[in-house]
């Protein structure tokens, strides 16, 4: 009985691990899918840094699921109108800590808990650098489930694909030009300067391990 118990529980924890691990990703993939299968339109809508509008919480949560599953259309509120971004075809939205530094575990890894990094050195929306942005990224796989989702998406986007950036209450908007998968240790891609304004999004692959790093790169789109 003892050994049986035993064998249930580890068993048990084993499930839970693993959906601790890959759970957020399924999450992601199941909605991207529905939303486009649904044919479901991404409207990003900005709003004041000075005039945040308030959350409308649903009255009725049966409702609020019916409307969810019929609606066709989807709108976005930037997680921060100063400092965030928002990639419509994959419905990410989230805030952007600044001046991360990429060298201190202790820093990156709290900063990537709570949202997406900017990489401290490099440049900001609208300077005319290179800007520099990462999430999810941790030394143990383990751990993978516990930041933040927001890019696990991220292999989705084609070129051309919108990527937003909000920052000090401005839009700014890029195009995605090309993505690249590299190893961890080719960090060149990081401090690589560039004369003119140019975005790189960074994300761990495949989601749900560290073994390598997925790029995105994209420019600005010229008004």
């Amino acid at each position: 009985m003892f050994f049986r118990t035993l064998g249930n529980f580890l068993v048990l924890m084993s499930l839970v691990m693993i959906g601790k691990t890959f759970l957020p990703a399924v999450a992601q993939e199941v909605q991207f899918a529905y939303r486009r299968v649904r044919k479901v339109e991404t409207r990003v809508v900005a709003q004041s840094s000075k005039n945040p509008q308030p959350t409308q919480l649903p009255t009725n949560p049966f409702l609020s699921l019916v409307n969810k599953l019929t609606e066709r259309e989807e709108l976005i509120l930037p997680a921060d109108p100063n400092f965030s971004i928002v990639i419509p075809k994959i419905a990410a939205n989230s805030r952007i800590l600044a001046n991360i530094n990429t060298a201190s575990y202790d820093e990156y890894i709290k900063a990537l808990g709570e949202g997406v990094a900017h990489a401290q050195g490099t440049a900001f929306p609208g300077d005319g650098g290179h800007i520099y942005l990462f999430a999810h990224s941790t030394d143990n796989i383990l751990n993978v489930g516990t930041y933040n989702a927001v890019f696990y998406l991220l292999y989705k986007l084609e070129k051309n694909d919108e990527i937003l950036l909000f920052y000090q209450g401005k839009k700014f908007t890029y195009r995605v030009i090309g993505k690249r998968i590299v190893k961890p240790t080719e960090i060149h891609y990081l401090t690589r300067a560039s004369a003119e304004e140019f975005l790189t999004l960074q994300t761990c692959w495949p989601p749900g391990t560290t073994l390598q790093r997925l790029l995105v790169f994209a420019s600005p789109v010229v008004k």
